[in-house]
């Protein structure tokens, strides 16, 4: 009898990520097509474009065109840890805008399901080090989600 084991591959696209200007906005390292899908609830699919400008990203999908500010994309793993400097823009923007002072509760959305699509475990370890170094900006339940969903997929790894 043959068995199939199925191992989980990331998915490689083209970029529908574009540059617009000559001068890179120090959060523009955030953009991800990831976070703009889970950021208007849609399929990565629909997006059209991501353009990204001086001040400002403008996203154009399937029933959307919206421009959206750096300050609402919350950090991946690849970025590193030097971004503790950005911290200020973020809660600026969620105080003015949410009028609240921890990030919005997509980003858990997003941070969920990044940890549940990581392929080993340093791809996971990479994930919870960019949680350490936010927790603060997350609320407890937000929090709490993610630890659970941390321990689902790190206990899915082992076996």
């Amino acid at each position: 009898m043959l068995t199939i084991t199925r191992v989980a591959t990331p998915v490689i696209r083209a970029s529908k990520i574009a540059y617009k200007s000559p001068y890179m906005h120090p959060l523009a390292r955030f953009v991800t097509e990831e976070a703009v899908a889970i950021m208007f609830g849609i399929q990565i699919e629909q997006i059209q474009r991501v353009d990204c400008y001086c001040y400002m990203v403008y996203v154009h999908a399937n029933h959307i065109s919206k421009f959206v500010s750096y300050a609402d994309f919350p950090p991946p793993p690849v970025v590193g840890a030097n971004y503790s400097q950005v911290f200020w823009r973020w809660r600026r923007r969620w105080r003015k805008r949410w009028n609240r002072k921890f990030a919005p509760d997509w980003w858990q959305n997003f941070y969920i399901n990044q940890i549940q699509q990581s392929f080993c475990d340093d791809d996971l370890l990479d994930w919870w080090k960019v949680l350490i170094l936010i927790k603060s900006a997350l609320s407890d339940e937000a929090w709490q989600k993610i630890t659970q969903a941390f321990q689902n997929t790190k206990g899915s790894l082992k076996s």
